[in-house]
């Protein structure tokens, strides 16, 4: 199979399924659907539209938008005019916004679905060139710069496959980051050869080949994984694209796409589980289960009504997932494959099928690629021909990160004698209490996670005589009394701290009074914990909690 980059694969699929769908975009039960023979139309115009603005060769063009058709549109013109990708959160505020357009030297803007945008455009500078996506009901109406439509209907379609060449940008991704200023991930054209040669030789994914593939978007399309292995991929094999309208809207969009294969985050899989608990709890499952005539129909009915039952694969990725859940979802049907990457090497480190019997594992390295761990800090090394080039006008941490070719990927692990990794956690994470003794929060806090009661964990205790933990309820946590969901975390914290030696005994459980969101600043847009923003918001009461005596302490 021949290899090219992103855009010439287009070029194929635009002629060989010119009147197959590709782009499926929701309205309340109404599905809109784009051909790919439309969407090469309608990115062909942009196309020249983007030229008619006056830009340099080879600029870098922004793009801020929810998940929706027209990102995907978005994305292929700026391809086929030789621009560069720069895509952003759809939630930042104006001083991220503007930090990042500064820091990728963007020039101009693709403004789309999305709820802040009065407050993010004061972070856009007037001189900007903006490209408004049509209005979604119930997102922010963007009043400024050119029109979708109206824009595009002014130019002809461009002409010809022009394609880039291999050591041509073909996108700056700025990583979501729990710490620090954010930092732009130069990724040129010669990495999607590099990964599609992996993809064609393993097919991890079970990707037909002949374009009979059926993708899910709703994770940000501007991270690294959904970007590769929802857009790229299909673009790269052929099917088609929906996409989500709402949260609300999640489970019906779901079930109604039946997706060939289905990439979520754990706290995506966490939701899912605890949607299907809380329809039948755990101790009725398990009764339904064991009853051989019944368990089949049981597996049958969850997984359709998820939409997952045409599910060729389902993957895990993003964040460790715990094993307890993996094996939840394996007794129901599901088995779960993982993969562990970073924005850093395109999301493509080590992948674990579902068939592989290797708990707690994320999988061995790909073929192409050799990891190693560092003896003094354990930290994850990683080298391979789809690394980053290195980030965009930062040779400082450019040279922080990259050394001798082995990409520094800021994880901790440890290899077993087959090869296959386990993560115990980030070497910055890792904090001293006021013993002088090291924890690592992750290898506390999977004991935690396997209580359905809970949704978010994290474990802290800088400088504080033992870590401590704060937590926030699960659906199914939320829906108890306080002294019920009480009784069960004094269970799991006594249970949990047998198991632990005394310095890493956990003093408290703090339910937190408000759930952690991107919104507030506590997560990333990729639902990861922002540690340090936990400590900066909560660590004033740390001693207060610890000295009060209680083992479960809800905010006041």
């Amino acid at each position: 199979m021949e290899s090219s980059t992103i855009i010439g694969s287009f070029y194929k699929w635009e002629k060989q399924l010119a009147n197959k769908p590709f782009l499926r975009q929701p309205f309340g039960d109404k599905w809109e659907t784009y051909t790919w023979g439309e969407v090469g139309q309608t990115a062909r115009k942009l196309a020249t539209g983007l030229k008619s603005l006056g830009l340099p060769d080879k600029a870098h063009i922004g793009l801020v938008s929810k998940n929706c058709r027209e990102w995907v549109i978005a994305d292929l013109a700026i391809m086929m005019a030789g621009y560069v990708s720069v895509p952003f959160f759809p939630t930042l505020t104006s001083d991220q916004i503007n930090e990042v357009l500064r820091l990728g030297d963007v020039q101009a803007l693709f403004v789309g679905k999305m709820e802040v945008w009065e407050e993010m455009q004061k972070g856009v500078p007037e001189d900007m060139p903006v490209i408004a996506f049509p209005h979604y009901e119930g997102n922010s109406k963007v009043n400024r710069g050119h029109q979708w439509d109206e824009f595009i209907n002014k130019f002809e379609p461009m002409q010809g496959t022009t394609e880039p060449g291999m050591d041509d940008t073909w996108t700056i991704v700025f990583t979501s980051g729990t710490t620090g200023t954010p930092k732009g991930v130069v990724l040129k054209n010669n990495i999607n050869i590099a990964t599609r040669k992996l993809m064609e030789d393993s097919n991890n994914l079970k990707i037909s080949f002949t374009g009979d593939n059926r993708f899910f978007s709703f994770l940000p399309l501007n991270h690294i994984a959904e970007r590769v292995i929802v857009e790229s991929t299909c673009i790269n094999y052929g099917g088609t694209i929906s996409f989500t309208e709402s949260l609300d809207k999640f489970a019906k969009n779901l079930s109604d796409t039946r997706p060939t294969i289905f990439f979520a985050v754990p706290r995506i899989w966490t939701k899912l589980q605890m949607g299907v608990l809380s329809k039948m709890p755990q101790s009725k499952l398990n009764t339904l289960l064991k009853i051989p005539f019944v368990k089949g129909m049981v597996k049958k009915k969850i997984k359709t009504g998820l939409g997952l039952d045409q599910a060729r694969i389902v993957v895990s990725g993003a964040a460790p997932m715990t094993q307890e859940q993996k094996d939840w979802f394996h007794r129901l049907g599901f088995p779960l494959a993982e993969g562990y990457g970073m924005t850093e090497n395109c999301a493509v480190a080590t992948f674990l099928m579902a068939d592989e019997n290797k708990p707690g594992s994320v999988g061995k390295a790909q073929p192409g690629s050799v990891i190693k761990i560092d003896s003094e800090t354990q930290e994850i090394l990683f080298k391979a021909p789809w690394n980053m080039t290195g980030y965009y006008k930062s040779p400082e941490k450019t040279a922080e990160t990259l050394k001798d070719g082995w990409l520094h990927t800021g994880d901790q692990g440890r290899l077993d004698e087959e090869g296959y990794l386990y993560i115990t956690g980030r070497v910055k994470d890792t904090f001293k209490t006021a013993k002088g003794k090291f924890i690592v929060p992750a290898k506390i806090e999977k004991h935690f996670e396997t209580n359905t009661d809970l949704e978010q964990v994290c474990v802290v205790g800088l400088g504080c005589q033992q870590p401590l933990i704060l937590v926030y309820p699960s659906d199914i946590g939320k829906g108890k009394s306080q002294s019920d969901l009480k009784a069960s975390l004094e269970s799991t914290l006594k249970t949990v701290n047998t198991e632990l030696p005394n310095y890493q005994r956990v003093s408290n459980i703090i339910v937190t009074k408000e759930p952690w969101t991107v919104e507030s600043g506590l997560l990333t847009p990729t639902l990861k914990v922002k540690r340090p923003k936990i400590n900066d918001r909560f660590k004033k009461d740390y001693v207060a909690w610890q000295e009060s005596g209680e083992a479960v302490i809800f905010e006041a």
